[in-house]
């Protein structure tokens, strides 16, 4: 049997129901007059908008369901546990404790979550790997710095993975994202002037463009009218402010002090935080780094390690 429309096959349905009263079910009616289109009956005796209105209020359930159970995770709890991770440097176990949590609504948490990526990226040895987590954290903090643009340390990761990404997207993209990585480390300096690690990153900013050669020069110069500058004086400020807020926070950030004394010719300053960022603890992959380059600067200025 063919059946040309709903409406058709819904009166003859209810025409039938009428007529055989004493069959005791709807479903043995449907079997007596349908045979086996009786597995069609749910979708054609039923109206087109009841179905569409059902799919859109079992939809509109999920979602709600979804935030009810967001609304029961204790986030102050996971951020606890998360620092504590982080404090133990603990990088893949905090990854694979804060990923759980990776479609949620919590800025304090994609942050985190962004800064756990990176990490994890750092410690791995492969170059496929690194480059996968930069990007995926980078995800993790836009979504942070959508859910909260007050929050100064969701432009500061959003600024950092900016940067990090655009390392892998080649010089010139670095360049064109540089005013807005510049951007974003000042408001997060605007919303928390204590936070040093986000003074020492436009510290650093600004020595990448006082230290920038010739030919990168060129290419800003094609980018843009005013390209990003900056000088060493400028740079070693915002360092020497970031230790100022908090002492021996960061290796890289001794070495940094040290390198732009260098320089600048200021060889006994030089000296002195240079073997300050050789004597750090290592730890993490950047106090490795600051440690080796540390012997590397200071044997061209005559200290043997």
């Amino acid at each position: 049997m063919v059946f040309k429309g709903t409406t058709m096959f819904s009166a003859s349905l209810f025409r039938n129901i009428r007529r055989f009263q004493g069959f005791r079910t709807i479903r043995q009616i449907c079997i007596k007059n349908f045979g086996n289109t009786l597995r069609l009956l749910p979708f054609y005796c039923l109206p087109v908008p009841f179905v569409t209105v059902h799919a859109l209020s079992f939809r509109n359930s999920k979602e709600k369901e979804d935030k009810d159970q967001e609304k029961m995770i204790d986030y102050k709890a996971v951020i606890e546990t998360a620092e504590q991770l982080y404090q133990d440097y603990k990088v893949q176990e905090l990854y694979d404790y804060l990923v759980q949590f990776k479609d949620c609504t919590n800025d304090e948490v994609l942050w985190r979550l962004a800064r756990a990526t990176t990490d994890k990226g750092k410690d791995s040895t492969d170059a496929e790997v690194k480059k996968s987590c930069m990007f995926e954290a980078f995800e993790y903090a836009k979504r942070a710095l959508q859910i909260n643009e007050n929050n100064f340390a969701c432009h500061k990761w959003y600024a950092v993975l900016l940067d990090y990404t655009g390392e892998y997207e080649g010089t010139k993209a670095r360049i064109s994202n540089a005013f807005s990585v510049k951007k974003h480390f000042l408001r997060a300096i605007e919303l928390n002037p204590n936070d040093a690690t986000s003074i020492h990153s436009i510290g650093f900013w600004c020595f990448i463009f006082a230290d920038m050669p010739w030919y990168t020069r060129k290419v800003a110069a094609a980018l843009f009218a005013t390209p990003p500058t900056s000088t060493y004086s400028e740079a070693l400020y915002y360092f020497q402010l970031a230790e100022k807020v908090e002492a021996n926070f960061y290796s890289m950030n001794l070495l940094m002090i040290g390198k732009t004394h260098l320089r600048m010719k200021n060889y006994s300053a030089a000296k002195s935080f240079l073997v300050k960022a050789r004597d750090y603890p290592v730890v993490t992959p950047d106090d490795k780094k600051a440690h080796e380059e540390a012997i590397q600067l200071l044997s061209k200025i005559g200290v043997k390690s």
